[in-house]
């Protein structure tokens, strides 16, 4: 079992930068993928970032040059470094964990992000 903890959530002017974390606990070496998603109300849940193990990474084209995402593997800890943050409706942040031994997805509870212009 894999258990995730978002938090740095809140509210932010357009511009601005944030940092999200994601706590993990549980059997953490079973963890291979590890991703942030975003769903904003009425709207499907959309990935944002993911970052493998062995630290490659991938991105939303629509946040490509604005967001980092990176993890500290000592501390059980994902990042999400937001800069240059757009006027959008606010959005719930989910972490989400794969194991690469069952390939099971683990999800958080989410933090809400709100971008006002």
């Amino acid at each position: 079992q894999v258990q995730l903890v978002e938090s740095g959530g809140g509210l932010v002017q357009a511009g601005g930068s944030m940092r999200l974390f994601c706590a993990a606990s549980g059997i953490i070496s079973s963890i291979n993928y590890m991703a942030w998603y975003r769903q904003a109300p009425g709207k499907q849940r959309e990935v944002v970032a993911g970052i493998f193990s062995a630290g490659s990474t991938n991105y939303a084209d629509s946040v490509k040059g604005r967001f980092t995402i990176s993890r500290d593997n000592a501390k059980n800890t994902m990042y999400l470094q937001m800069y240059s943050l757009k006027p959008e409706a606010p959005a719930v942040y989910y972490c989400k964990a794969v194991s690469k031994v069952t390939t099971r997805s683990y999800w958080g509870q989410g933090t809400q992000v709100t971008v006002s212009s």
